[in-house]
């Protein structure tokens, strides 16, 4: 509808995926205007069962998947494919995440749903793309952060054990990437007229957002052109200054003329090891948070407090972007979800409504969508292919 002042109103996508990838490219489309249908197996997404549960949705799950409908459909049921066939063929977009060869196994990959609906656009994610040597591995976001090199660099800047970072990096790389690729796609087809397949590798993904692959790619040593940003210890707790430590000191050296303590002719090692004591030295006679603000913001260097999530989630930023909004938890009050960041001069965008149970929408979906009487649906949920969870 041209009244609809979200940006991509009208836009119909099947969202086949599961767990964070592909369910995020749905959330952000849906944010935008887009009728997303999210196709669920009857044993549901393994995330409902992650976070805290309101109205027997999870937190995780509610997150991932507000302002979406829901069908719930059993693949392996006589007629679930052909049904989830009949429905990409009346979609725009068509979201997937699983390893490479499963949707063939259903008749649900490129080459048959191309045939079908030549204007679909399809995107696949996946660990190592759809195809090459190691195309049906199974991955997950800590698999792609150990094989990209991540864990390893972290490793070897702080000293520390190899341990995976506490978010899903890869995941939400693949899924930006992969909403630039899909919404690229739907420009060309307005100019071609025809749909095409997107295939989005996680690894791939990862690569093409390290700042410093450069290195690597020149023979340089990562130790030494990588930026560490330091946190330090001062009054009021930890923060973070950002920058090469040269610059903070030249910068707090200059300011405020501290004494270079270093020895003449001392190597770098160790000259860095004297100017870094100086700095927290200087550090510590600020004894009152404001005056370490005021210090810092007098050099004009950055910071930042480094806050636990809740105290995030408190930023004024946050607050005056909107950034947090309430959607309807299920039962009978609110919860509350972050909303996509697009901040339109001329449009919307944000979460329509909740979280779906499985099968929410079966009836209306596949009336709107399909045009099947109730007579026709009730056959397919009598028949396991649909099924629709108690009290959807």
């Amino acid at each position: 509808m041209e009244s609809d002042p979200r940006p991509l109103a009208g836009t119909r996508v099947l969202d086949l995926s599961r767990v964070l990838a592909g369910p995020y490219v749905g959330r952000m489309l849906a944010d935008l205007g887009a009728d997303v249908v999210k196709v669920e197996p009857p044993e549901g997404d393994v995330t409902r069962k992650w976070g805290r549960s309101i109205g027997g949705l999870s937190g995780y799950y509610t997150q991932q998947n507000v302002g979406k409908r829901n069908v719930c459909i059993d693949l392996r049921a006589n007629g679930g494919p052909e049904l989830v066939r009949e429905l990409a063929a009346r979609a725009d977009v068509l979201v997937e995440n699983f390893r490479p060869g499963v949707m063939e196994q259903f008749g649900l990959d490129w080459a048959r749903l191309a045939e079908l609906h030549p204007r679909l656009v399809m995107l696949s994610i996946s660990g190592f793309g759809q195809d090459g040597p190691e195309a049906r591995r199974p991955a997950y976001a800590s698999v792609v952060h150990a094989e990209s090199g991540i864990i390893r660099r972290q490793a070897d800047l702080t000293g520390a054990p190899p341990s995976d970072p506490p978010l899903s990096i890869a995941d939400m790389n693949a899924a930006l990437h992969g909403l630039v690729g899909l919404l690229s796609a739907l420009v060309m087809r307005d100019r071609t007229g025809r749909g095409q397949h997107v295939d989005i590798s996680m690894l791939a993904s990862m690569v093409a957002t390290d700042d410093y692959v450069h290195l690597a790619l020149d023979g340089a040593r990562e130790s030494g052109g990588v930026v560490v940003n330091e946190v330090w210890d001062v009054a009021g707790g930890p923060i973070v200054i950002a920058g090469d430590f040269r610059w903070v000191w030249q910068r707090l050296q200059a300011t405020f003329e501290l004494v270079d303590p270093t020895p003449p002719g001392a190597p770098i090692p160790v000259k860095a090891q004297k100017r870094h004591e100086a700095v927290a030295a200087f550090l510590a006679t600020l004894t009152d948070r404001a005056d370490v603000v005021r210090a810092l913001e007098r050099a004009d260097l950055a910071w930042g407090d480094v806050k636990d999530t809740r105290g995030a989630l408190r930023s004024p930023t946050l607050q005056a972007r909107g950034a947090i909004v309430q959607v309807d938890d299920r039962a009978g009050s609110t919860r509350p979800v972050i909303r996509s960041p697009y901040l339109f001069s001329d449009a919307q965008s944000g979460p329509q409504a909740g979280a779906p149970f499985r099968g929410e929408h079966n009836h209306a979906v596949l009336r709107e969508w399909l045009e099947l009487d109730a007579a026709r649906i009730e056959t397919l949920e009598a028949s396991g292919v649909l099924l629709r969870e108690k009290g959807a």
